[in-house]
This record gives structure tokens, sequence and C-alpha cells, in this order.
């Protein structure tokens, strides 16, 4: 091994496996493994409160598998390098790229300031399948729409990276008189709120590859269709094990595609091609999380109604569907993506509301809140982002229940108060006769709300909001 001293920076890739920068900064003789909490270059943009909770134990379990050489820092991450560099006599800095517009600016001031210092910088792609300025069309341009991206770009370009092995660990620094303990990162919140959600994930590398591994022996066989029950275990719940790498999407990728090849799974890797999709949209359109990518929705008549947004940020809608999806999400941290699409259309549709609003609150609330994917997804439901559902595309929520939920397990799960309640009934409980509603010990308005809106009322009211829109337009 050469004498060489290097810093291996974890961001967004929290495990020893498939880890590129981790596996070349350690054929070294000395590496430092350091992870730095920026919220000073974050700006609006920085993690809410679940991901806070994700990542405090993802580091725990980092911390254990390094044999608690994970040193950790708070601040701004170029005062932070440049001291360990001062201090340890650091010749090479490696991370893997992450690609948040606040990041790649923040990386390419770094990597500048730390070459003029004479250290050398090596970045590798450690969390994607595909670079996202590598997929173009032929002209050079962008794609904006999701198939001929995955199908025309992402299949005919180069496959994707081989998963790598463990990095070799046994060569680990530490900085033990600069450390902070995990506990003084402050990722916790006050108001212990994440307890539940323990029991529903193990987070870390090993919980990630086990969740995975299950899903690709018990669950992608049904997934094309399989992954629209959300009281089905026919998804993947990968996404949030991805988002802090503890999980690479070419493990994940390799795995699934090693299995053979079907509808079932090819369908889980245009998955993954979708999570690509969003970060190309990011990656060439930097202003995704704030600005509509189809600019004549600047002038969309929104509503500003701040008790309807409230019921539908508490599960508090009257409308079943709807609030078992936000109850799940405040439970769990997460959401089943079919419900996903329920809950914003019914925020941005039948109550007319911005979807920043729904933006922000899934920031905040999920453990895989992802800049790319939250924005992309977003914009895709409002019908004001690339390759939309057409604004005019309304889910209704009972319609979807009948078909998604149609024994009413997902719901009765997250709205016990409706649990004996008829499933004629469950899916619009306000259309059930008082003696129905009587039997079932349920009183609208105390145990269970009244529904907010109307439902054909306000998918109409949305439709003529539409085409105010086209009739401006043109």
């Amino acid at each position: 091994m050469e004498n060489i001293k290097a810093i291996h920076w974890f961001r967004q890739d929290l495990r020893i496996a498939d880890n590129p920068a981790l596996f070349e900064a350690s054929k070294h003789a000395e590496v430092l493994p350091i992870y730095i909490l920026d919220d000073q270059n974050s700006g609006e943009f920085s993690m809410g409160e679940a991901s806070r909770f994700w990542l405090h134990n993802s580091l725990d379990d980092l911390y254990k598998n390094l044999n608690q050489n994970l040193s950790l820092y708070k601040g701004d991450p170029l005062e932070t390098l440049l001291d360990i560099i001062n201090r340890f006599k650091i010749d090479e800095v490696y991370w893997n790229r992450c690609y948040e517009p606040w990041r790649i600016k923040r990386d390419t001031q770094i990597k500048s300031k730390l070459e003029s210092k004479g250290v050398l910088v090596k970045t590798f792609n450690g969390s994607l399948l595909w670079e996202p300025w590598t997929i173009k069309k032929d002209d050079g341009s962008p794609y904006k729409v999701f198939t001929p991206f995955y199908r025309k770009g992402c299949l005919n370009s180069k496959e994707p990276r081989i998963p790598l092995p463990n990095a070799d660990i046994s060569n680990y620094l530490s900085d033990k008189n600069h450390s902070l303990e995990l506990s003084e990162l402050s990722l916790i919140p006050s108001v212990r709120w994440d307890i539940p959600m323990h029991s529903f994930w193990n987070i870390g590398e090993a919980g990630a590859y086990k969740r995975l591994s299950d899903f690709i022996n018990k669950g992608i066989q049904h997934y094309k269709e399989g992954r629209n029950f959300p009281s089905k275990p026919f998804v993947s719940r990968i996404s949030p094990h991805i988002h802090f790498g503890e999980l690479s999407p070419n493990q994940a990728w390799y795995l699934a595609k090693n299995q053979g090849s079907n509808k079932n799974i090819d369908h889980f890797l245009s998955e993954l091609g979708w999570r690509e999709f969003s970060y190309s949209q990011l990656y060439f359109n930097p202003n995704l999380p704030r600005k509509n990518l189809q600019t004549k929705f600047d002038q969309f008549p929104w509503e500003n109604n701040l008790d309807n947004l409230i019921a539908w940020q508490k599960g508090k809608t009257g409308v079943p569907m709807v609030d078992a999806g936000m109850r799940e999400l405040w439970q769990t941290g997460s959401m089943h993506n079919r419900v996903r699409m329920i809950v914003g259309s019914f925020l941005v549709k039948n109550l007319l509301l911005n979807w920043h609003h729904g933006e922000r609150w899934f920031w905040n609330c999920l453990v895989d809140a992802d800049l790319a994917s939250n924005s992309a997804s977003w914009q895709w439901v409002a019908g004001c982002g690339a390759d939309a559902a057409p604004y005019f595309r309304i889910f209704n929520p009972v319609t979807q229940g009948e078909k998604f939920d149609p024994d009413g397990e997902y719901i009765k799960k997250y709205i016990p108060e409706l649990s004996n309640l008829p499933i004629k009934y469950l899916y619009s409980p306000w259309e059930a006769p008082k003696e129905v509603l009587t039997e079932a010990n349920i009183v609208l308005g105390k145990d269970y709300p009244k529904p907010i809106v109307e439902l054909k009322a306000s998918r109409e009211r949305a439709l003529e909001a539409f085409k105010s829109l086209k009739k401006e337009e043109a």
C-alpha cells in the first residue's frame, strides 16, 4: 500500500458494500471516514424531521459497521475538511457525487479550493445507474418523456456498473478528539413521535439488503399488478435505503435482473428507471422544486384554504382512502405509491391547493424524502411537470379504494374507527344510511369527519379551473 492519507466523506452512501469512493480510498494505507451534517448550505432543502430520524439510525449502524471509526461533524464542510486536512496531513479526499443543485454548487467550490491547496480530490457515481448528463436525445437535449428516456436512452446506453465488493476497512483512522457524539448532531426530535417508526423499519445496511432480498424472493413475481394494492406485500419499500445509500441502485438492479426476465421484473427495473428520470429532470431543470416545468401553470387559480390543508395533513378530510394514506405517512414515514397518487390528486385537484404544499409536507414527513423524486412526482400529479398526468386526470378516491383495497384492509388498519362499517359504505361513509352508521357506532362529524369537499362538485371545479387556464393560454 502507498503511504497516502485519505479522507472518505460519507454523504448519501452510508454503506460499505458497492461504495465506489470508499472502495478506492480504502486502497491506501490510512483512511479517515467522516460524515458532516451540513445545514448551512442546504437552506430550505435541509432535511425534514423524518429524514433526520432515519439519518440518526443509519449513522449509528454505519459507525458500528466501521468498528467505531466514523468521525462526525456539523457545520460548513469546506471549513471542516480544511481543518481535518491540516491536522492529519491528508493527501487525498474521496466522495460519491450528489446531484441536488445546492450540493453541486457546494461540491464544485470545495473541490476547487482543496485542489488549490494541493489536495487530490476524486469523485465517483455511487447513487445512480446512469449519470444524468449521459442520457440525452440524439440532438443533445434532455428527454422530457419517460418511455423514450428509459427505453431508448437508458437501456441503449452502457450497462450500469456491476456492484463492487465490500471495501477493506482494516486501515481506518478516527478523529476521536474532534468528532462529535451522534447525539450532538441533534437529529432525534425532542417530542419522540419517531418511536413507533422503529418497529416498521430495519435501518442500516444489513436491514436494507434484507428488505431487498425478501422482496426479490417473495414479492417481485407479483409486482406489476400487486404493487397497486396497498395492503399487499408486493412493493419493495427500499426507497429510503437507496436514498440514504444503505443500498445502491446497482445492487437492486442486478439482484432483480439475475432472477431472469418477465413482466414483473422488467416493471421493477423500470421503476428504478423512474428514479433516474427524476434525477435527469432535476439536473437539467435546477428550479424543479419551485417552478412549474409547464409555465402555463404559473397562472393557475390555486385556492388558499388553510383549514382544508390542515385537514389533509392530519388525515381528517372525511374521505377514507385519502385519510388512510395521510395517516400511514404520519405513522410510518412512508406511503404506498398508489396512495401517494390518490392523496396528491385530492390535494391539487379536489382541494385546488398548490402542489408546493404537498411537496413541503412530504419533504418533512417522508423518510425517503428525495429532492428529485419528490419534486418530479408532485409536478407529475399536478399536471405541470415533464410527462405529467393530464390535469383533467383526477383520481376518484372512492373508486380507487374499491378497486385497490377491495376488502378494506388498508383503510381499516389506519382508520380503525371505521372498522365496523359494511364494506359497501367503507369508501364513502357519508352515503351510509343513519341506521347503518348507528349500527357501526359512528357519528359523522364526531367519530370521523364529514367530507370537507363534495367529490363530484370539486372535480367539476378543478376542470373549470383548468379550462380557464387554457383560455388564458389561447
